[in-house]
């Protein structure tokens, strides 16, 4: 399996905001992937960037770390972030890393934020 099988990324673009759908596993082998698609995905003029982990059944502190700068790049940008659930596996590494504290949690990617 290469690296374009095991990581699945969907760009979204919405008048308000990008979407971006992450299926398959995000680890240090294809974490650059996802970086790039955050660089490519034009969230200039949109009020926000939305990870869509539901289909995301693996990720490790690689797949973390990006996530992570995402959040940091909107906040630069004054764009709003957040992510929804993945995975029971996902949700532990956000728990267990603490990362989870610190990012904006959705049950949608098309749900408001309040």
């Amino acid at each position: 399996m290469g690296v374009g099988d095991q990581l699945l990324i969907d760009v979204r673009r919405e008048p308000d905001r990008v979407v971006i759908r992450l299926g398959g596993e995000l680890d240090l082998a294809n974490a650059p992937l996802l970086q790039g698609a955050i660089e490519d995905a034009d969230v200039h003029g949109r009020s926000m960037l939305v990870l869509d982990l539901q289909d995301l059944v693996f990720i490790d502190s690689t797949g973390l770390r990006i996530i992570l700068w995402a959040r940091e790049r909107c906040e630069d940008g004054d764009r709003e972030f957040a992510i929804t659930p993945g995975s029971q596996q996902v949700q532990r590494l956000l728990a267990v890393s603490g990362a989870g504290e610190h990012l904006r949690i959705i049950p949608q990617a098309d749900d408001l934020l309040v």
